[in-house]
């Protein structure tokens, strides 16, 4: 009777089964790169992509029975569109759609690039090709290429160095949009072919090492030695203490060493001098590979998981900076319009994976690789989804960024499991506020065995506001663990490789956030970053940051202190204290686990 009921699940979902736990059966289809459009899913006559197969199980699933597994055999997937599931591609009856490598981690590659072909000669080491779409970043053979910079960086995992903007005008201390520059820097000779495919990368504010903007040029002045910016900045170029460090990219007259590119948007062409092969260039086709969006809060993507699938490259943005300007820029009335400043503006709102109005999924597995902007962003309504034993490097903001509602307008983020992943190198393209995972206006999410390594600024940050009331707060209940955070803050400043901003700043000040057994390796700013606002930090506890608990803690060298707080948490063996117990920390227990499922990076 068994038999003849399983069968018959087999014959209605037209796929083969599998073995499976008697009261959770799976049934199985199958995606090839030799699929056809004509393929039944079935092992011998696969589909040639995840849309389609997507798209045939919208009626197959119906009043499904059993967990169905799409088999994603091994190989290249070329993404051209960002590949979309809404409600209408859900689990239902409490199962799943599971998408999984077939052939184990990292075998099955979607891939938000193609090659860029057509190259002839420019110079005896330059190559010009004509395009057919906008892009924002390049990649050779796997290994991102740099926007042709001014001056050129000191290696391939640093930014430095910098220029210094000056104060040009004492009435033009606060501007945003013109930036003054020495003489010295930017010679008179540029003035007679100045490119106005040019942009700026600043970390505005002065002394302030906080937040970086990528803004094209729309002009300079050689007479009286300014840029102009065709966006404002996060903050103004001066301070009191200092000019803004900043590199000048994008220009022709930049291109003078392997692996730098120019693209000239005007004309449809872009320039690279290749490090190896001109026939390993890689160009992107989209910044969202995998997109799950619910309709709204109530309509929901739920049961859908991705196990093991590799995902290597997309774009980044023509001009990026880090929020709105000023609280109410986003237009709407909101209850803290002062949040504004700290969430995305809308046009910067997406990641290599993107989730909004999901519940009950897990992302298992993974192999993220240079992407353009974030690796998994989960954006808005999100509940329970899980991203664990999954490598995600070279990443171009934020490796894992949650980011919640509003404060005080419904605490629609939360119950997340980020658990057993290495982040390897983030920031690439954002090093301002970059983190290897940013919690915001989100709690109740269990974080663990966690290892992030290479960051221009934050390791993990969990982040409100600081004029948010507690009830409106819901970046609480989070629980931390088994951490290991190395080479944070390479070149910024005035932050910790742990850091938390604006929570629970009123009395009582309820412990109810938890970190426990984490190794903060040295936290030491590149010199040739000449990096000048505040110190390095172990953890910083910023704008308050209470309510806090810290148990088995150890940090490494830094410039400032190892924990800066106020007088509002709970310490239990750290070793920035007195009759610190290394014995008490489980080393072995602390970073990935023996189930991580990928080689470890560098």
């Amino acid at each position: 009777m068994i038999l003849r009921s399983l069968g018959a699940i087999v014959l209605l979902l037209g796929g083969v089964a599998t073995p499976a736990p008697a009261d959770r059966p799976s049934c199985d289809y199958y995606v090839s790169p030799a699929g056809s459009d004509r393929g039944d899913g079935s092992a011998q006559r696969p589909w040639k992509s995840i849309e389609q197969a997507r798209d045939q199980l919208r009626t197959k699933k119906r009043q499904q029975k059993c967990d169905i597994v799409v088999n994603v055999k091994s190989g290249d997937y070329v993404v051209d569109k960002t590949i979309t599931f809404t409600e209408a591609d859900s689990g239902e009856n409490g199962h799943k759609i599971i998408y999984r490598s077939a052939d184990g981690p990292g075998k099955a590659r979607l891939l938000g690039a193609r090659p860029l072909t057509g190259w002839q000669k420019h110079t005896d080491t330059i190559y010009k090709t004509k395009i057919d779409r906008t892009f924002y970043t390049l990649f050779e053979d796997g290994k991102r290429a740099t926007t042709a910079r001014y001056p050129n960086r000191t290696s391939d995992d640093l930014w430095s160095p910098y220029l210094f903007s000056v104060l040009g005008e004492p009435e033009k201390e606060a501007v945003r949009q013109w930036l003054y520059f020495k003489p010295e820097d930017v010679p008179k000779e540029w003035d007679a072919d100045f490119d106005r495919n040019s942009q700026i990368v600043v970390w505005s504010g002065g002394s302030w090492s906080w937040f970086t903007d990528t803004v094209p040029l729309g002009g300079a002045d050689f007479r009286k030695n300014f840029f102009t910016l065709n966006h404002w900045a996060r903050y103004s170029f001066v301070n009191s203490r200092s000019g803004s460090r900043y590199f000048l990219q994008n220009t022709l007259r930049f291109l003078d060493q392997p692996g730098e590119y120019y693209f000239d948007f005007a004309n449809s062409e872009v320039y690279y001098w290749p490090r190896t092969s001109i026939d390993k260039v890689m160009a992107p086709t989209v910044k969202t590979i995998i997109s799950l969006a619910g309709s709204s809060p109530d309509r929901r993507v739920q049961n859908v998981a991705f196990d093991g699938l590799a995902l290597q490259y997309s774009d980044f943005v023509d001009w990026y900076r880090a929020g709105w300007i000023s609280e109410g820029d986003s237009g709407y009335e909101h209850k803290y319009p002062v949040y504004d400043r700290q969430i995305e503006m809308p046009r910067n709102r997406f990641g290599m994976i993107t989730l909004t109005n999901t519940r009950d999924v897990d992302l298992t597995r993974l192999r993220l690789s240079d992407s353009g902007f974030m690796g998994v962003y989960m954006l808005f309504a999100n509940e329970r989804v899980k991203v664990s034993d999954s490598l995600l490097e070279n990443i171009g903001a934020d490796g894992i960024k949650v980011e919640g509602g509003y404060p005080g307008e419904g605490d629609i983020s939360g119950h997340h499991t980020i658990s057993n992943n290495y982040i390897y190198h983030v920031g690439e393209l954002v090093p301002g506020d970059a983190a290897g995972i940013e919690l915001l206006s989100t709690g109740n999410n269990v974080v663990s065995n966690i290892v992030v390594k290479h960051s221009a600024r934050y390791g993990i940050s969990l982040e409100v506001r600081p004029e948010v009331k507690d009830e409106d707060n819901y970046a609480r209940n989070n629980r931390f663990s088994y951490i290991r955070i190395e080479e944070a803050g390479l070149d910024s400043g005035d932050m910790g490789a742990f850091y938390t901003y604006g929570v629970s700043n009123s009395d009582p000040h309820e412990i109810d956030n938890h970190v426990a057994q984490m190794v903060i390796g040295d936290v030491i700013n590149d010199p040739a970053g000449a990096m000048p606002d505040s110190g390095t930090r172990g953890v910083h506890m910023d704008a308050g940051g209470c309510g806090f608990s810290f148990e088995n803690i150890e940090v490494g060298k830094v410039s400032d202190d190892k924990y800066q707080s106020y007088q509002c948490n709970e310490v239990k063996n750290a070793n920035w204290a007195a009759g610190f117990d290394a014995s008490k920390m489980e080393y072995d227990k602390i970073g990935v686990t023996s189930a991580f499922p990928y080689p470890i990076p560098g």
